[in-house]
């Protein structure tokens, strides 16, 4: 079959991103009603629908859903292309990343990225949130994943989520030190009801951890844990790779080289179709070396 027309298919890309024939006409300065014609159209040269019309909004059918991928790429290839014959494809790089990781490495590290390419400007997003890197502004994501994403992105492990106790050396003195697992439990804890006290003593082998007659805390972000486990508040859960600069100063201290397993891990993440990017590669490059160490000795 030759190739639709391109005016047909450009819309079709515009609707799948909105899920919307307004939304679509609106981006593209057409009507609803030119859209609709241009959709009728396409389904009339692939002999299927592409688009299941349900009262106040559509889906994609089955062939749509098959279809819809492809041609994002595609089009996404074709602005890449575009941008960069513009000279803008280098200009700003935008990183979305979560708080934690945010506070614990990019703050410290991005900069030495700038000296190195103090052509590329570094737009840096700290959020929890879930970002649509195929049809958002960013150019990389930093999350933590139970396994990579697939779908059109390409994913590499910066480094695993995996956690172990750390805590103040003033507050292990305070019992005279930490010497076995189950000293721990003399102690006040951070977030006592998070899931991993309970993976960490029972990979520990400790019988008997209860939240009962602890007071109750919920910080979430390891960065604020942290933080409050310097100050001597408690012990916590943490991943130790992320806090080296904390260990090797004698701030925390680490007492067991056991980590529990987290079953999630710190990927970075971007679009197949800007894999060749400049900016997107050359802070690729850069991220993953100067992240080697963690990789290859994260619970040392």
């Amino acid at each position: 079959m030759s190739l639709p027309p391109l005016s047909a298919i450009r819309v079709f890309e515009a609707v799948t991103r909105h899920l919307s024939f307004t939304r679509a006409g609106e981006e593209l300065g057409m009507t609803q009603a030119a859209v609709s014609y241009q959709i009728k159209l396409l389904e009339e040269r692939v002999g299927a629908p592409l688009f299941l019309r349900k009262p106040r909004q559509i889906a994609l059918s089955e062939v749509g859903s098959s279809l819809a991928p492809q041609v994002q790429q595609a089009f996404e290839i074709m602005r890449e292309a575009f941008a960069d014959t513009r000279g803008e494809v280098d200009g700003l790089l935008s990183i979305t990343t979560v708080p934690t990781f945010a506070s614990q490495w990019m703050a410290q590290n991005l900069g030495l990225f700038q000296i190195d390419h103090p052509e590329i400007a570094v737009r840096l997003d700290s959020t929890s949130d879930m970002v649509d890197l195929l049809n958002d502004e960013f150019d990389i994501g930093i999350r933590t994943l139970a396994a990579p994403p697939e779908k059109g992105l390409v994913s590499h492990l910066v480094v695993k989520a995996d956690f172990t106790p750390l805590l103040s050396p003033a507050l292990a003195e305070s019992i005279g030190g930490v010497r076995a697992p189950a000293d721990l439990l003399k102690l006040p804890m951070l977030d006592p009801q998070d899931e991993w006290w309970t993976m960490w003593f029972a990979a520990a082998g400790v019988p008997g951890f209860s939240t009962e007659g602890r007071p109750m805390s919920l910080m979430n972000w390891q960065s604020l844990l942290g933080t409050a486990a310097m100050a001597g508040r408690g012990v916590t859960m943490l991943t130790p790779a992320l806090f080296r600069e904390e260990i090797a100063s004698g701030r925390l201290i680490q007492p067991f080289p056991l980590l529990a397993p987290a079953g999630r891990a710190y990927y970075l993440v971007y679009p197949e179709s800007r894999r060749n990017s400049p900016k997107i590669r050359m802070f690729r490059d850069w991220m993953l070396e100067a992240t080697a160490f963690m990789r290859e000795g994260a619970g040392a």
